[in-house]
């Protein structure tokens, strides 16, 4: 053998020997958090699509559209949100549901690196789960920001019963989305702290 291949050889085993492996306990964490980030996102989603949040009396306020109840009409939806007669509810219910989609959004987008960072095992896979956990910490923001955004606006109507199972829904994700950036953070140190990288949240 020539003296070019063998100085390739030695060159792939010495990059061979400084990957590092993951242990199983590390890679079993990884796998938890990212099986709850689509846990999540799906949660998110449904509550985003069927956004029955709020019942009042006879009435029932969505992110969209305002609804009121009868025994002769049944339920009668209007897209005009000044008919329920609550202050800036149009242009407070828009922020709602605009943060509460854009945290969908950038759960997605970190599931996805996430997911890149799993994958790859190599000393730069720690970036790729660092944005990541970052960013779950900006959806789980946006997505309180809209929570909060439609308690404000409908503060004097808001009750704990009439809070519907979609609210609760996603506040639950919410809450995923808190958990998942807290544990991605934490596992993060971890990692850096037992490879030696200065890179620190």
């Amino acid at each position: 053998m020539d003296g070019p291949c063998r100085l390739c050889l030695q060159a792939q085993r010495l990059l061979a020997q400084r990957r590092p492996h993951r242990p199983f306990f590390e890679s079993f964490i990884r796998a938890l958090i990212i099986l709850c980030a689509p846990l999540s996102v799906v949660v998110s989603s449904i509550s985003i699509c069927d956004d029955h949040w709020l019942l009042a009396d006879n009435r029932l306020f969505r992110l969209w559209r305002f609804c009121t109840a009868s025994n002769q009409t049944g339920l009668h939806c209007l897209q005009d949100l000044s008919q329920a007669h609550v202050p800036r509810l149009a242009s407070g219910m828009a922020v709602a549901h605009s943060v509460a989609t854009l945290a969908v959004g950038v759960a997605i987008l970190v599931l996805e690196l996430l997911m890149v960072s799993q994958v790859c095992e190599d000393p730069h896979s720690w970036r790729e789960w660092a944005l990541g956990s970052t960013l779950f910490l900006v959806s789980f923001i946006f997505s309180l920001r809209g929570l909060l955004s439609f308690l404000i606006l409908l503060r004097n109507q808001v009750t704990l019963i009439g809070l519907t199972l979609m609210f609760w829904g996603k506040f639950t994700a919410s809450f995923l989305f808190f958990l998942n950036a807290i544990n991605a953070i934490t596992h993060f140190n971890s990692i850096t702290h037992r490879w030696g990288l200065p890179t620190k949240f």
